[in-house]
């Protein structure tokens, strides 16, 4: 052990140095952002479907399915025009489908390891390829792809896609795997439960066990099938992407999949290099290079080809699933090898750790992370009307120092549907929501295909229950399909509502993305008026973004009954943050260009008049 030495003053200086570094850092990463983003999750085979028959475990026959082709250019138009920068395509590398594909070389899938009938998305079976399903000729889906990708950028959006590194399905054969890559679990020694380069982890001797269904469950829904005979030939058996060790995964395992192995032993032992210190404030050219001579598992290698493979076929960028799942040494590998091929690579995860925020943005190179646990559950609940607002300026400040990194959303595939009676039971509830949760920090914004039209997720589509729209069969989406009108794409069928509703959020978002503001400050003042206004309260949520040239005052009403009026305050430190001097600043609210009020500022102290309805919001810019 070295002896090291330091001097009061050498620590206090190492410190202050350190203090600098992190300064900088922080400048760096504000002064990058121009504007704000906003990502469109769509899932892939439900968006250009109009048949409406809606028959539960439908068969994609009877149901339906949308295709690659029916993201048109006039679609593609149509959802920029909604302000939309990327669009994430949900489901599009194969997977487990219950569709007759063996004319095109492609297995039939066991519906005893798969969930619905159209298949999870998250039980990838083909890396280097896409689902079938989508495809209007299945030898040829590739290409279809490729197009939609070409349509896509024409259209001045970038695409996304998913990537599941935690797990793939049980059965993963790829049949296009590029010259030299071999398919996960090819070389694995299956005598023993694991061995660093192993992809897998096995139960040696034991073989696997379909799971006792139950709650009413059959696969298909009871629909004959000749691979549906509570049987699946895997032996050794492995663990089940969940974790569970079990040869026999209880049914409410993630039983379709296993487990991928990133050098990590069962008994938590990590066989690869770890990160030096300090690398957290590292950018990924550093974490790059130190990963270039290092030896690492082989799985980590696997992933990291997926991915550049599908950044040379012209993705933008990436969703992880359950990232947290893995160790995020692997993703310092992964992530920086990405970037050092597209440094613009739009890379999102799923992290519902807040301990763990800050590692995976720092150490494991990550974008940008799901803001679920703490902004998203605090807005549902109160959306739900047993929550607070006061409840949200705690969480900007917990989260200030990586405030960009926090996508926001109100809805995604897991979650249910706004308009869900599970939910909220109304789309109006959402719109106060959208307001904070689409201006309240510089991360990006996102939402999911149908939101903008009240989709309530009601459909009993086979597996799983309605509030969320099925990803797991072919199924209809009755407000989408309205406004996708025989696909015109032009809301031709759409409710007034509907139409309304979809006009809110075409104008937030554009609004969005074309300020200033929104990618510059932010200052609570919810507190400061809960303490010093009449009649503010816990159903309203106030605060104030600006920039060098713009200025914005932003008031929601999260109650769906009351109108409130109040002198609204701006403390004197945020005045002077503001630069404004005595006098009065007219305030026009930039969502309908309608409600206008004065901000008069005297002896350092502002105050301007608010008057707002039920779930209305104002964005009030200061001229």
């Amino acid at each position: 052990m070295k002896k090291v030495a330091y001097s009061i003053l050498g620590v206090c200086i190492m410190m202050l140095s350190n203090c600098k570094k992190m300064e900088k850092d922080s400048v760096i990463q504000s002064n990058e952002v121009k504007h704000k983003q906003v990502v469109y999750q769509v899932f892939t085979r439900l968006f250009g479907n109009t048949n409406t028959t809606n028959k539960p475990w439908g068969t994609i026959e009877e149901n339906g399915v949308g295709k690659f082709a029916d993201f048109t250019d006039k679609a593609l138009k149509e959802i920029k025009d909604l302000g939309v920068t990327h669009i994430w395509y949900t489901g599009v590398p194969h997977h487990d489908v219950i569709t007759d594909y063996t004319k095109y070389g492609i297995a039939n899938d066991d519906p005893d390891v798969v969930k619905g009938r159209a298949g999870s998305p998250y039980a990838v079976k083909d890396y280097y390829n896409v689902n079938p399903d989508l495809a209007e000729n299945p030898a040829n889906r590739l290409e279809e792809f490729k197009a939609l990708i070409e349509r896509t950028h024409r259209a001045g959006l970038k695409v996304i896609i998913d990537i599941v590194p935690n797990h793939v399905a049980r059965n993963y054969q790829s049949l296009t795997n590029p010259k030299g890559v071999e398919d996960f679990g090819a070389k694995d020694d299956k005598t023993v439960a694991y061995n660093v380069n192993n992809n897998f982890y096995y139960i040696p001797e034991e073989a696997f066990k379909v799971p006792v269904f139950r709650d009413g469950y059959k696969p298909l829904g009871g629909d004959s099938n000749p691979l549906s005979d509570s049987k699946f030939d895997e032996n050794p058996a492995k663990w089940t992407g969940n974790g569970s060790r079990l040869s026999q995964p209880d049914f409410y395992d993630w039983y379709e999949t296993v487990k991928i192995n990133y050098g990590v032993s069962p008994d938590v032992q990590r066989d690869f290099d770890e990160l030096p210190e300090g690398y957290d404030h590292e950018g990924y050219e550093k974490h790059f290079e130190f990963w270039k001579d290092k030896t690492v598992p082989n799985s980590w290698i696997k992933f990291r080809d997926i991915a550049l493979y599908w950044l040379d076929f012209g993705v933008d960028g990436f969703r992880y699933d359950m990232a947290e799942m893995v160790p995020v040494e692997f993703w310092s590998f992964m992530n920086s090898s990405i970037k050092m091929k597209n440094s613009e690579a739009f890379l999102l995860a799923e992290v519902y750790n807040p301990s763990l925020y800050r590692d995976y943005i720092r150490k494991g190179k990550m974008d940008y992370l799901y803001d679920k646990v703490q902004l998203y559950d605090t807005i549902k609940h109160i959306m739900q009307g047993h929550g607070k607002t006061s409840n949200i300026p705690p969480i900007q400040e917990d989260l200030k120092d990586i405030e960009h990194h926090m996508l926001h959303f109100l809805e995604n595939h897991d979650e249910q549907r706004i308009a869900s009676p599970e939910f909220a039971g109304s789309a109006q509830k959402g719109k106060p929501a959208m307001v904070v949760s689409a201006t309240i920090s510089t991360a990006p914004t996102m939402i999911y295909f149908g939101q903008e039209l009240g989709e309530p997720g009601t459909e009993e589509a086979g597996f799983g229950k309605p509030s969320r729209t099925s990803i797991f069969d072919y199924i209809g989406v009755p407000h989408l399909q309205r406004w996708v009108n025989n696909k015109q794409f032009d809301g031709g069928q759409s409710t007034d509502e509907e139409k309304s509703l979809r006009d809110f959020y075409k104008r937030l978002l554009n609004f969005t993305i074309n300020s200033s503001a929104l990618a510059g400050q932010y200052q609570d003042i919810h507190q400061y008026n809960k303490e010093n206004t009449e009649w503010y309260n816990d159903n309203v949520l106030s605060y104030v973004r600006w920039s060098a040239d713009e200025q914005l005052i932003i008031v929601s009403n999260f109650n769906g009954t009351d109108t409130y009026g109040f002198e609204l305050q701006l403390p004197e430190d945020l005045v002077s943050k503001l630069n404004l001097s005595d006098g009065e600043y007219q305030a026009k609210d930039q969502l309908y260009n309608v409600y206008t009020s004065n901000l008069k500022v005297v002896n350092h102290k502002a105050m301007i008049r608010i008057d707002i309805k039920p779930l209305e919001s104002f964005i009030l810019k200061i001229k």
